[in-house]
């Protein structure tokens, strides 16, 4: 789990083109949206092309992508649960 919570924050870091920061600069539970890392929609649909791309997972709620992509964490456990084979 680990190893995928540093992979998915380096994958955010480079698909948001986020300059200037490192992995360990991102909280595994802060929020990505808002007040945590200050994400808005448009980072929210590259961060699903980002899941679909690298790990096979097509999110098509909206509101299950609220809360999947509300933190690197949850990130994480999404993907260990729905990962394809």
């Amino acid at each position: 789990m680990e190893d995928l919570k540093q992979a998915l924050k380096q994958q955010i870091i480079e698909s948001l083109n986020l300059q200037g920061m490192k992995p360990e600069d991102i909280d595994d539970n802060a929020p990505l949206f808002g007040e945590g890392l200050g994400l808005d929609s448009i980072d929210s649909l590259e961060l699903m092309v980002l899941l679909e791309r690298n790990y096979g997972i097509k999110i098509e709620d909206a509101r299950e992508g609220r809360k999947v992509l509300s933190s690197v964490q949850s990130m994480a456990e999404y993907i260990q649960e729905h990962k394809k084979a």
